[in-house]
């Protein structure tokens, strides 16, 4: 089984819930999908034995072939070409932002003039390796780039179907996301009893429906703020896995880099039960 565990907004616990709950498995894999700030690795310091590179391909003009006619500009769906066609006594140019670039392929494809051709660009790393008997994977954005799916799509590669996978999704409701929870078998949506966590909740739920993929939400520091996020919940017809409450010992072992299960030991009958509770709520 797959399991996704994602949030409308950063800071509600999530990875959190994704690091006890692999703790509290046998025979799992953690994938940390946060690629742009992954910080699974804190909790279960896994002794990395891998270290791959994440290339996307980018266009490399031919100036001598070019004749700035302007198809690459046209088919380019993410403006990724600024041209400048010539003019009397002036030659032309052209400017590719490979920052924009998804790497589809599609201006080589419809270059007249075969001028464009495609180069590797390096855009993040992958890392992965084990703590004790999970398989940990997760993957790094280089700083300055903004293309978070291709790295996504590289720790995705590394999913084993023999094992229960937990993916550590990025916080929100954007294009990272929706490529970390594509192919989840569930998904665990944690917010937290405020305002602003109900209206990233209410977002969060719109994505997952729009996929189609089974899902239940997790409280954290649930006797804080307010009830209207259990109503909406039970307005929604949204089941409630889980409700973590708000301690000062929890607090302290984050701050440490230390799991719950690993302070407080008996939460792992909890986490366990939360296991069997998402495999009930699929059935349904």
């Amino acid at each position: 089984m797959i399991i996704a565990v994602a949030s409308g907004k950063g800071g509600t616990g999530k990875t959190t819930l994704a690091v006890n709950l692999a703790l509290s498995l046998n025979n799992v894999q953690l994938l940390d999908c946060d690629v742009e700030e992954p910080n699974a690795h804190i909790f279960l310091k896994p002794c990395i034995e891998k270290v791959q590179k994440v290339f996307i391909p980018v266009p490399e003009i031919d100036e001598k072939k070019c004749t700035y006619c302007g198809k690459c500009r046209e088919v380019c769906a993410y403006n990724a070409f600024a041209v400048v066609p010539p003019q009397q006594n002036r030659k032309g140019s052209i400017l590719v932002f490979t920052n924009l670039c998804h790497g589809c392929g599609a201006c080589s494809f419809f270059c007249p003039h075969q001028a464009i051709t495609e180069v590797n660009k390096e855009i993040g790393i992958i890392e992965a390796g084990y703590c004790g008997s999970i398989q940990f994977v997760h993957g790094k954005l280089n700083v300055g780039e903004a293309m978070a799916p291709p790295v996504i799509r590289k720790v995705k590669d590394y999913i084993d179907p023999n094992k229960t996978v937990i993916i550590d999704a990025p916080p929100g409701t954007s294009c990272p996301v929706v490529s970390s929870m594509k192919g989840s078998d569930f998904c665990l949506l944690v917010t937290e009893p405020t305002p602003f966590g109900l209206n990233d909740l209410v977002l969060a739920v719109e994505v997952v429906r729009k996929l189609k993929i089974p899902f239940g939400v997790v409280i954290n520091r649930s006797d804080l703020g307010d009830n209207k996020t259990e109503e909406y919940c039970a307005k929604e017809n949204i089941s409630v896995l889980m409700r973590i409450p708000f301690q000062k010992k929890i607090a302290q072992a984050y701050a440490r880099g230390i799991s719950i299960v690993e302070k407080i030991p008996e939460y792992r009958n909890k986490f366990l039960q939360l296991f069997e509770d998402i495999k009930e709520t699929k059935l349904k």
